[in-house]
């Protein structure tokens, strides 16, 4: 791996327009524009009106794009929402290290409550298609690993990073709830079959068409194994009746929402622990670990 695939390579419009001029010179005239509200793993840009070009903007992203394309074609015809559709990858060219995809664009903006008519029934709908997710032959399918940062993959990977964060907030949090719930979630563990997880079930992955779920996006972090992962939109997104209608629709056992709650304790605490300033994002993790809290408290 050269010393170049270490770091974030330079990724724009320029570099997409030679890399689709040079591998795939039949869609050289199409126009390519940057999306509205790009990642961090990936890149994403628009080529023409009916696709995306995505590269991954580190290496520890780039083992997604060979998986994606092995498994998406797969997953689709099993599912009952659209999910990304490859069209092409693309090689390593033009400076740039890794292997890229093209896909089919598909319509949507990226789900959040003001652009949702019912969330309730926003969140049944996501239930059925993560238990649709569940029941597809995870056989030969990829196991957690470093290609999805542990998706899948047992709790207990993440227990350095959450007490330390827990203990980093200090007093910000109830940090000796917050260890409980941890315990709690670490005590348990999937005991069936792997199944499929999406492995990023957030809110930017979810998208949004005429008020209602039209469409999940994003499978770079998915793999075979514990469905607890893919949990945590319970509370990163959904709220209250939402919240329980998901709960209901998907009916995890105790262990896995409990592992889920973990889960999402977790990523909410490190992002809290991170921040530098106050700000939506950092303001959300307060939520998340206000809920997660709450809801462990009642039901202990």
């Amino acid at each position: 791996m050269s010393a170049q695939a270490d770091q974030r390579p330079v990724i724009d419009v320029t570099l997409v327009r030679r890399l689709i001029g040079s591998q795939f010179p039949h869609w050289a005239d199409l126009p390519v524009r940057p999306v509205e509200l790009d990642g961090w793993d990936n890149r994403t840009f628009r080529l023409g009106d009916q696709m995306t070009v995505r590269l991954p903007s580190h290496r520890g992203y780039a083992a997604q794009v060979a998986k994606e394309h092995r498994w998406l074609p797969v997953l689709a015809p099993q599912l009952p929402l659209p999910i990304p559709s490859p069209l092409a990858k693309g090689t390593p060219a033009e400076g740039y290290p890794f292997g890229w995809s093209v896909y089919a664009w598909i319509d949507g903006e990226p789900s959040a409550t003001g652009r949702i008519d019912d969330l309730t029934g926003f969140a049944t709908t996501l239930a059925g298609f993560l238990g649709a997710l569940q029941r597809i032959d995870a056989v030969g399918g990829p196991p957690a690993g470093q290609h999805n940062f542990y998706r899948g993959g047992p709790l207990h990977t993440y227990d350095t990073d959450a007490r330390r964060a827990i203990a980093a907030l200090g007093d910000r949090i109830d940090g000796d709830t917050a260890t409980k719930l941890w315990d709690a979630a670490l005590v348990t563990g999937w005991d069936g079959p792997p199944v499929w997880v999406h492995g990023d079930v957030a809110a930017g992955n979810l998208l949004v068409r005429d008020g209602r779920l039209a469409a999940v996006i994003d499978f770079g972090c998915s793999g075979v194994g514990d469905p607890a992962c893919d949990v945590t939109i319970a509370w990163t997104l959904l709220s209250g009746p939402s919240r329980q209608a998901f709960r209901a629709a998907l009916d995890p056992d105790p262990d896995t929402w409990a592992r889920g709650r973990g889960w999402a304790l977790w990523k909410a605490a490190i992002t809290l622990a991170d921040a530098d300033v106050d700000s939506g994002r950092t303001s959300a993790a307060r939520q998340v670990i206000d809920d997660v809290l709450t809801e462990f408290e009642r039901e202990a």
